[in-house]
């Protein structure tokens, strides 16, 4: 199957890369294209099928494609990027929460949402019993 994006795609919509980027990005492209056909199996769905459909257009799974490559060729590489960092200067103390807790790629929700992928949950209470 091919891939969502090119290296090409890459360097022209985000930056250019260095040679040793590029290799990575040669690398991480399929991975970033199976992951998200593995994403929409996941939930019930056929990510080529959608895209020859028309919903989501292949220029958003492009993005999206392009968007994971680049966390990973982005994250340092001695440590772990973190969405949270908290220090403190009396008591030695230093806490973060990774980014990415288990490391790899991942989908952002709002990247799972523009892939039309979210499953919508209809819940109910039966407030009489």
């Amino acid at each position: 199957m091919a891939d969502y994006a090119t290296v090409d795609d890459v360097i022209a919509l985000k930056r250019p890369l260095t040679a040793e980027e590029v290799d990575r990005c040669k690398e991480l492209l399929p991975i970033a294209s199976a992951f998200i056909r593995d994403e929409a199996k996941r939930v019930g769905k056929d990510m080529d099928v959608m895209i020859a459909s028309g919903y989501p257009s292949a220029e958003t799974v492009k993005m999206v494609a392009i968007d994971i490559v680049m966390r990973e060729i982005n994250a340092p590489a001695d440590n772990e990027a973190a969405s949270q960092i908290s220090q403190s200067a009396g008591g030695y103390s230093l806490s973060y929460t990774p980014l990415s807790p288990g490391g790899g790629i991942y989908l952002k929700r709002s990247e799972f949402s523009r892939l039309g992928l979210s499953k919508q949950r209809i819940r109910a209470l039966d407030l009489l019993g």
